[in-house]
């Protein structure tokens, strides 16, 4: 007899054994339905700032792992500034549409907010489907001080928020250290504690309480960090310089997601739940460096440190690991995306301009539908009127993107096609491409001219009902102030 022949055999047949076993379990992971979902969006970084994407001078351990045993996205947009990119995905439309082409903190200048009558939410969407929902962390797009239940009627059923600033309300200012938050029993100080630690210990007892339930549950976790005010955290309170404080900030970040996904495992739910980990836009102010080079905050700028952003997805069971993909994505494609997943149908009174990618995250297509996604807006320009919050720029700058060549369109109604670009083999985006007689060029072009086209010739203005005026409600115009955000 053989014996070496039946030993071949033999771990021939273990190995099909195990791996059908594997593939089975993966199989029928992918299957469940109505998974729990856990959002994670930072304030203002780059990928300079985060390892998994070759960041250099910094640590990020705990985002490194989600993302080699995830999918980790190479070319995911936002747009440049906090308000467009949150607005886009709460509601799925570009700003364009929307009409918050521009930043705008309405507690802080008054006159707009974003109106749950006029606007679709992503919260009331997943709440549709019978999913528990919650949220923490910064929003600033409504004033609780007139608007004290504006998360209940966006549809999150659980709330803990900093305000942003309240225009003449002097606690308000604190996003950090002693901050000032928003909850159902209304806005207050919270003395000597650090407000990222306050918003994952919510949101872990919102998870904690509806997996006791087998409730499915979505959370949004706005965090204020690394956003300036640049402090100290809890972990460094010897920082001292403005790099020392945001790389802090950076690792403060990390450790909180940490601090999350050992909570879903504690409770038990760590294997039916969907991470999705990414940011809002480019670093603010300081400079990284990646993959051997420096790159400068690019916040404000449709350069792609700008708008082209970490993302990564995660679930042992449900999401296949270890993946890096080079599909389209942007910051619209969330809402059909978690509605998708969720089994949620779509409102039919709105119009949507994302596209959901589930099965791509779920390992049933190596692809999205995407051939260009988009990022809106530079610098702001909006002013106030008797109207309300009006855009100056009736067609706001835009880029349009594929995977290798990328369109820059001015802001004029003519449309004018400003710059074409190679991200590929011109990462630093300095060789114009708009007169190329190359074939592969001009047929890049035509695809891309062809999305700006078919947009309207004029952007929306935010619509809303109007608010009571009140003493801190003074016209103003932030063309000057949109580096405070």
């Amino acid at each position: 007899m053989n014996t070496k022949l039946i030993s071949i055999k033999s771990l021939v047949s273990i190995v099909i054994i195990l791996s059908s076993s594997l593939y089975a379990q993966f199989a029928t992971a992918k299957d469940v339905k109505q998974p729990n979902i856990l959002f994670i969006l930072l304030d203002d970084i780059g990928k300079e700032w985060i390892s998994a994407y070759g960041a250099q001078g910094i640590e990020t351990p705990n985002i490194d792992a989600l993302a080699k045993s995830g999918m980790r996205f190479d070319n995911s947009y936002a747009n440049p500034q906090c308000t467009p990119t949150r607005i886009s995905f709460l509601t799925g439309q570009y700003p364009y549409r929307n009409g918050w082409v521009n930043h705008w903190d309405a507690p802080r200048w008054g006159h707009g907010y974003y109106d749950w009558q006029n606007n679709p939410s992503i919260a009331r969407v997943m709440q549709s489907a019978g999913y528990a929902t919650a949220v923490a962390g910064k929003w600033q797009v409504n004033d609780f001080r007139l608007q004290p239940d504006a998360m209940v009627k966006h549809g999150f059923d659980e709330y803990l928020m900093w305000t942003g600033y309240e225009e003449g309300n002097e606690p308000s200012k604190k996003r950090y250290w002693n901050p000032y938050l928003h909850g159902k029993n209304g806005s207050k100080t919270y003395p000597g504690k650090y407000s990222e630690d306050l918003f994952s210990d919510f949101l872990l007892d919102f998870i904690e309480t509806n997996g006791a339930k087998n409730k499915p549950w979505f959370a949004y976790y706005a965090m204020n960090l690394p956003h300036g005010p640049l402090e100290v955290t809890p972990h460094e309170p010897y920082a001292k310089t403005k790099y020392e404080k945001h790389r802090a900030a950076v690792r403060y970040a990390d450790f909180i997601l940490a601090k999350m996904l050992k909570g879903l495992e504690k409770s038990g739910q760590r294997d039916n739940t969907i991470v999705v980990w990414t940011t809002d836009n480019g670093t603010a102010g300081v400079t990284g460096l990646r993959n051997g080079r420096k790159v400068r905050g690019a916040k404000l700028k449709t350069t792609e440190p700008g708008v082209n952003l970490p993302f990564i997805v995660n679930s042992p069971k449900l999401v296949p690991q270890g993946v890096v993909t080079d599909a389209l994505v942007d910051i619209s494609d969330l809402l059909p995306t978690f509605a998708e997943l969720g089994g949620a149908e779509l409102p039919k009174e709105y119009t949507f301009d994302g596209s959901s990618f589930a099965p791509l995250i779920l390992g049933k297509s190596d692809d999205s539908k995407r051939t260009w996604i988009m990022a809106m807006g530079g610098r702001n320009n909006a002013q106030v009127s008797e109207n309300g919050i009006e855009n100056a720029w009736h067609f706001r700058d835009r880029v349009f993107r594929d995977k290798q060549f990328k369109l820059y369109v001015n802001p004029t109604n003519n449309r004018d096609y400003e710059k074409l670009v190679d991200v590929l083999n011109d990462p630093e985006e300095k060789i114009n491409l708009i007169n190329s007689k190359d074939p592969k060029v001009q047929q890049a072009l035509e695809k891309l001219a062809a999305a700006a086209q078919s947009m309207p010739n004029k952007d929306n203005d935010p619509t809303y009902n109007k608010i009571p005026v009140n003493s801190w409600d003074v016209p103003v115009s932030v063309k000057s102030q949109s580096w405070k955000q």
